[in-house]
């Protein structure tokens, strides 16, 4: 698979008010830009208005595809596709 780049649905609060994280999804990304997302995630969704992550720390190995701490917000469909 190729690079793959983790983007964030955000919800929609109120005016003025911070935007946390509804999903975390997987997308492949962007052709010659391996640190942007394609216009889909792994589910079809479309990125525009999604957030990417932040990269983990240099040097720090990943233990899953998606931060830990939204483990409970991943999509299932892009972790079906991440599994295969």
């Amino acid at each position: 698979m190729s690079e793959i780049v983790v983007v964030y649905e955000l919800e929609h609060p109120a005016a003025d008010a911070e935007r946390h994280p509804r999903r975390v999804h997987a997308a492949p990304a962007a052709p010659g830009r391996p640190d942007a997302a394609g216009p889909r995630t792994l589910c079809g969704k479309d990125t525009f208005a999604m957030e990417k992550a932040h990269s983990a720390p240099p040097g720090s190995p990943p233990t899953s595809w998606y931060p830990a701490e939204y483990a409970s917000l991943v999509c299932p469909d892009c972790d079906a596709v991440m599994e295969v």
